[in-house]
C-alpha cells in the first residue's frame, strides 16, 4: 500500500507511513487473520454498516461534524441556523472524499449533506442520536435523546451507523442510569439492524490522571459489554503529562478491556498533538479515528473563498496524514467479529414490526 508522497512531508517514503511512523507488518485483508479471543457474531446489517464506514482494510477514518452548541461558540455567525448548515455541508463536501465516513447530526447536517450531494455515495453516514453536541452544560446531567428523532428514522434515512454520546463515570451515582439508556438504544439498534457507536466522555472534574485513566478503561469495559454496542469513540485515555510509553500502556489497557473496536476522538487538541495520540493509540490496538476540530477548527473562523481554500489545503492534508497513519497502524474491526450467512438465512432474519398489524 503506497502513500501520496506530497502528503507525507519531507523525508517520507511514499511506499510507507508518514515520517516518524515505523511500518507494522503488512496489512492483512479484511476478515483474514487472528480474531479477538471473544469474537462476537455480528448480524448482516450491522456488519454491512461497519464495512461501509471503514476502508477495505477494515479501519476507520471518520470525519466528525455533529457539533452544535460548541460550534456556535467558535464564531458568532453560527447563531444562524443557515450558517450552521452551510458550514457542515461545505466541510463534508471538501473533506468526505478523504474520510471513510462522516458523523453528522440530524438537525443541521445529515439530511442536508445528502440532499446537497456533499456526501459521496461510497462514504459511510453516521448520525448522532443525542439532543445536543459538545458543551460543558449540555453534558451535565442525564443524557437526552433528540426529540422527534430515533434509531428507526436514522435507519430509514440511510445511515450506516448511529452514535450516542453520554457523560459517564463508572463509579458515579448516575452510572446505572446511563448504562440503562445505552442498553435501551442498543436494543433499538439490534431491532433495526443498525450499527451503534457509543461515545463516553468520562467526567474528569478533580480526578487525578491515574483515576481518569482507570475510569476510561473501566468505561470501555462496561459499555462494550452491553449487547448491541459495536464501536466505541473514546477520548485519549492518558494525561497530557504522560510519556509516550505511559500513554501507550494505558491505550493498550483500554484495548484489552474493550470487547469491541474503538476509535480515537480529537477533542480540542491541536493537530500535531492529535497525530501523536493517533499513532500511540493505533499501535496499542485502536481501529482508527473520529476526528473533528483537530482537522477543521480554523475553518470555523473563516467564510467564503478563504474557508474553502483552507479546507482544500491544510484541512485535507491533515486528514490525509491521519488516513495514512491509520492504514499503517490501526487494528481492523474484523478482528472482533464473525459473521455467517447459511443457506436459508433470510427465513429467520427478523423484520421490523408492522404498526398496522394487530398484535
Amino acid at each position: 500500500m503506497g502513500y501520496p508522497a506530497d502528503l507525507l512531508g519531507a523525508g517520507a517514503d511514499a511506499a510507507g507511513p508518514p515520517a516518524g511512523v515505523s511500518a507494522p507488518n503488512p496489512p492483512r485483508p479484511v476478515g483474514v487473520g487472528p480474531r479477538a479471543p471473544t469474537a462476537r457474531a455480528l448480524s448482516v446489517g450491522k456488519l454491512r454498516g461497519l464495512q461501509q464506514c471503514a476502508d477495505p482494510k477494515g479501519v476507520f477514518v471518520l470525519l466528525a461534524l455533529d457539533h452544535r452548541r460548541n460550534l456556535r461558540r467558535l464564531h458568532p455567525m453560527f447563531a444562524s441556523e443557515a450558517e450552521l448548515v452551510r458550514f457542515k455541508v461545505e466541510v463534508t463536501r471538501e473533506l468526505a472524499p478523504s474520510a471513510t465516513g462522516v458523523l453528522l447530526d440530524p438537525e443541521y447536517g445529515a439530511a442536508q449533506a445528502v440532499a446537497a450531494g456533499a456526501l459521496p455515495g461510497d462514504r459511510g453516514l453516521v448520525v448522532a442520536l443525542e439532543a445536543t453536541g459538545y458543551s460543558a452544560e449540555a453534558m451535565s446531567g442525564r443524557p437526552q435523546l433528540l426529540e422527534g428523532w430515533s434509531v428507526e428514522k436514522a435507519k430509514r434515512m440511510g445511515a450506516q451507523m448511529a452514535k450516542l454520546l453520554v457523560r459517564y463515570h463508572p463509579e458515579a451515582p448516575g452510572a446505572g442510569e446511563v448504562e440503562a439508556l445505552v442498553a435501551q438504544v442498543a436494543a433499538e439498534c439490534v431491532r433495526f439492524d443498525l450499527a451503534l457507536m457509543i461515545e463516553p466522555l468520562v467526567a474528569s472534574g478533580a480526578l487525578f490522571p491515574a483515576e481518569k485513566n482507570r475510569a476510561a478503561v473501566e468505561a470501555a469495559r462496561r459499555l462494550s459489554a452491553i449487547p448491541g454496542v459495536d464501536l466505541l469513540k473514546m477520548e485519549f485515555p492518558a494525561s497530557p503529562e504522560a510519556t509516550d510509553e505511559e500513554a501507550a500502556a494505558v491505550c493498550a489497557e483500554l484495548s484489552a478491556a474493550s470487547r469491541v473496536p474503538w476509535v480515537l476522538l480529537s477533542a480540542a487538541v491541536d493537530f500535531e498533538t492529535y497525530q501523536r495520540q493517533v499513532e500511540i493509540a493505533c499501535r496499542a490496538g485502536a481501529s482508527g479515528v473520529a476526528v473533528g476540530r483537530a482537522v477543521w477548527q480554523e475553518a470555523a473562523q473563516l467564510s467564503g473563498p478563504a474557508r474553502l481554500e483552507f479546507l482544500r489545503t491544510a484541512a485535507r492534508e491533515r486528514l490525509e496524514r491521519l488516513r495514512a497513519v491509520v492504514r499503517a497502524l490501526a487494528r481492523p474491526f474484523t478482528d472482533f467479529y464473525t459473521a455467517e450467512a447459511p443457506l436459508g438465512w433470510y427465513r429467520a432474519y427478523s423484520t421490523y414490526p408492522n404498526p398496522n398489524e394487530e398484535a
